[in-house]
């Protein structure tokens, strides 16, 4: 390949080509950077996420080997694991921390059951609500136009009319 066939490039345009490869060169390495960083937290997090799986496991083994009275060997039959994996795991974890989950567990139980229990009472009222309530119709009195002119209950001036008719008839 001879170089008669390309036109001579200008002292210009060579530093234009640097640059250009240049921040190519750096656009790639900030990539790797980024790469190797979210790929690093991603570890960490994973890490992190492992290690509070196996402190749940070791505290749920010990849990049960407390909610079976330590049998190991009837617990490791329920779990399909080896008792002395099963010891294993729960060997870190103290009484008082397996107490501790026990008790997490029946708090949580007791707060679902009570978030069950809120539900369908609150199903319920709704039901209450949505039904039709009775209607009582009022007797219709016979009649009704003239008793509402006539005062239902009788006034004092009433009582002295009636007293005065009465004395005129003589009773």
């Amino acid at each position: 390949m001879s170089n008669a066939a390309t036109p001579p490039v200008s002292a210009a345009e060579l530093r234009r080509r640097v640059r250009a490869v240049e921040a190519l060169k750096a656009k790639t390495r900030e990539t790797a950077v980024a790469t190797v960083l979210s790929t690093r937290e991603a570890a960490a997090k994973a890490a992190q996420a492992k290690d509070e799986a196996d402190l749940a496991a070791g505290e749920a083994a010990a849990a049960a080997l407390r909610l079976f009275d330590s049998d190991a060997k009837l617990v490791a039959d329920l779990l399909g694991v080896s008792a002395e994996e099963l010891e294993r795991d729960a060997k870190p974890v103290t009484a008082a921390r397996a107490k501790e989950v026990i008790a997490k567990e029946v708090i949580a139980k007791e707060v679902i059951a009570k978030e069950v229990i809120a539900k369908e009472v609150i199903e319920s009222l709704r039901a209450r609500a949505d039904r039709p309530r009775p209607r009582r119709t009022r007797a219709s009195r016979p009649d009704a136009t003239a008793s509402s002119s006539v005062p239902s209950v009788p006034s004092a001036v009433a009582f002295a009319e009636d007293s005065r008719v009465d004395a005129a008839r003589g009773r």
